[in-house]
């Protein structure tokens, strides 16, 4: 993958979706969240035709605040998967992300300033100010191997004003497993968070 990648977050659409470029501007992905679903589940596809689909991102539970959400290819062979960890995540956004086959989280991906995706939130609430808040507060979130360890991947909000921007840079090495298990985690954090700012 050609690093940063942006993510385009469609905000005036029935169903959510964002559409994923590489530096060059060529198509990584498009996604999907499914609507009306008690189980969340997102598609995603190669391009914005929805013809080829490249994985499904799929909760393990009905609607709960530390789900768990698998990866997987479209003949079933698991990708990875990444859990939401629900009382830690009240305060900062907190992800475990496990890589295809690991048992234990590989990465851990947190908010790297709270009060920034806090006062995002607030700002947004004001009549007319809460239009511009995409130019104003830009909340961003590292991935990193392990508690603590190295840092992997950042995601950072952009400035955008009718829909929402995101560039995904290289911090650190990952092989190529990990780097989309990583990308789709990212994708559906995005999705979870989304209106929290």
């Amino acid at each position: 993958m050609y690093y940063p990648l942006n993510f385009r977050f469609k905000l005036m659409t029935f169903t959510p979706e964002i559409d994923v470029t590489d530096a060059y501007g060529g198509t990584i992905c498009h996604v999907r969240q499914q609507f009306f679903r008690l189980r969340e589940k997102v598609d995603v596809y190669a391009d914005d035709s929805e013809r080829t689909l490249l994985a499904t991102i799929e909760a393990d539970r009905v609607i709960d605040w530390s789900a768990r959400y698998t990866f997987r290819a479209p003949d079933g062979r698991e990708l990875g998967a990444v859990g939401r960890q629900g009382m830690r995540s009240l305060w900062r956004a907190h992800y475990d992300v496990y890589a295809p086959g690991a048992e234990t989280p590989t990465f851990v991906i947190q908010e790297s300033n709270p009060f920034v995706k806090l006062l995002d939130g607030l700002v947004g609430e004001i009549p007319i100010l809460g239009m511009f808040t995409g130019y104003m507060l830009h909340p961003s979130y590292i991935a990193t191997r392990g508690e603590g360890g190295p840092p992997v991947l950042k995601l950072t909000k952009k400035p955008a004003l009718l829909e929402g921007r995101f560039a995904l840079t290289q911090e650190g090495p990952a092989n190529e497993g990990e780097q989309l298990a990583l990308l789709l985690s990212f994708l559906m954090m995005n999705l979870l968070e989304k209106n929290r700012g």
